[in-house]
């Protein structure tokens, strides 16, 4: 079919339109992809050229508390100068007696320790509301406490404080359905010039790793449990009773607290030290105590966890110290479970027979926990001429008069 001429004239001009819209439709495509690389271009030579400008910017470094023989500890941004701690248990200044093995750890700086923005700047004679003279040991919660966590197989890393106050956990955590916990503790001393003193705080770290490894846990390196420690009594400093009034009381706790529902390690771990001021643990305080002899519960036994400070072996002890205190004692002193024969431990201490010059204890044979204080007294007898015997069979060494007396004194030691 043809068409006429006005009918093709009028289709060519409907092509050249189409065409003409075509070309456009390219030409506005491509003016945007130019425009969208041009962009690009721009952002990245910009972000260059920022970068460059940032590594010449000076940062202030966070706040951090800092230790040294010589010079005032300070924070960022706000000074906080602690001229009586200035040479608090510093590492270089680690000595010992020339009397004994024993010493102070004057060990107070492994590395920078952060303190939380909000800490007050309390002065270094400022002291907590607290009546020193009626103190007795009980709980008075101070104003904060390290943590830090960690998963099964990992390494814990560098923790905060905090303010003291609860905790959650899992209703399936390890250390509530199994008992996966350790415990430490340990005291900070206020000296008559003021500065402060930890108590042997590494034997306390390798007793936790040594803890841990039997319980399948993750722990903290010994100057990572060190250096918690030191955070923990700086940031808590107000409440180191003054000189002979007490101490500060630090609690190390190391519990599973990853969920776990099947017999198992905990998948995750928490580390944390929280404080207390306290006095003696005892209510006699330096005068003797009375020890019930006891023969019907045990403390620990052979090849179990005796040896290690597992939250899991205190509440075992409670009923027979409930039921020995109703009588009028102090505490109890638990026989060996195999026998019957042999001393071995108070529920919350070591115990020690004096007789003369010679000073004896049960050994540490796997059923009685390796106490720093029984360490410490053991080292201090040494250097002052007294003679110390450790024994497996204890009841065996003593006479039988004293058999008698421990047999029909009710108890009473």
């Amino acid at each position: 079919m043809q068409c006429s001429k006005k009918e093709q004239n009028t289709r060519g001009c409907i092509n050249g339109y189409s065409d003409c819209r075509a070309g456009v439709a390219r030409y506005s495509s491509y003016l945007s992809c130019v425009s969208l690389s041009l962009s690009i271009f721009i952002y990245i030579f910009l972000s260059i050229i920022w970068c460059a400008c940032s590594r010449h910017t000076h940062t202030p470094p966070p706040p951090t508390l800092s230790f040294s023989r010589r010079i005032e500890s300070r924070m960022i941004q706000r000074t906080v100068s602690f001229p009586s701690l200035r040479k608090l248990l510093l590492r270089a200044g680690c000595s010992k007696s020339a009397s004994s093995k024993i010493g102070t750890y004057n060990c107070f700086a492994s590395q920078s320790s952060p303190l939380p923005s909000h800490n007050p700047s309390y002065r270094d004679d400022e002291y907590a509301d607290v009546d020193w003279d009626s103190l007795g040991f009980g709980l008075m919660p101070t104003d904060y406490m390290y943590i830090t966590k960690c998963c099964e197989g990992q390494n814990f890393g560098q923790g905060q404080l905090s303010r003291y106050g609860n905790i959650e956990l899992s209703p399936s955590a390890g250390v509530l359905n199994y008992g996966q916990g350790l415990f430490e503790g340990t005291k900070a001393y206020r000296k008559e010039n003021g500065g402060l003193l930890l108590f042997r705080p590494e034997e306390n770290a390798i007793r936790m790793k040594t803890g841990a490894q039997r319980m399948c846990m993750a722990s903290p390196s010994i100057d990572h449990f060190v250096d918690a420690l030191k955070q923990t009594v700086l940031a808590n400093k107000r409440w180191v009773p003054p000189p002979g009034k007490g101490s500060l009381y630090l609690r190390p706790l190391l519990l599973g607290t990853g969920p776990v529902l099947g017999l198992a390690p905990a998948p995750e771990y928490t580390f944390l030290i929280f404080a207390s001021p306290v006095r003696n643990y005892f209510k006699e305080g330096s005068a003797p105590l009375n020890l019930y002899v006891e023969e019907n519960f045990d403390r620990a036994s052979s090849r179990g966890t005796g040896n290690v400070k597992t939250i899991s072996n205190y509440a075992p002890v409670l009923m027979a110290q409930i039921q020995a205190k109703k009588r009028g004692f102090s505490d109890v002193l638990y026989l060996d479970s195999d026998t019957k024969k042999n001393l071995e431990e108070v529920s919350s201490c070591n115990i020690f027979i004096a007789k003369g010059k010679c000073i004896s204890t049960p050994a540490t044979n796997g059923t009685i926990l390796s106490g720093i204080t029984r360490k410490s007294v053991i080292e201090i007898a040494r250097d002052h001429g007294y003679q110390d015997g450790i024994y497996n069979r204890f009841w065996n060494h003593l006479s039988r008069a004293e058999q008698y007396h421990f047999r029909n004194s009710n108890g009473y030691y």
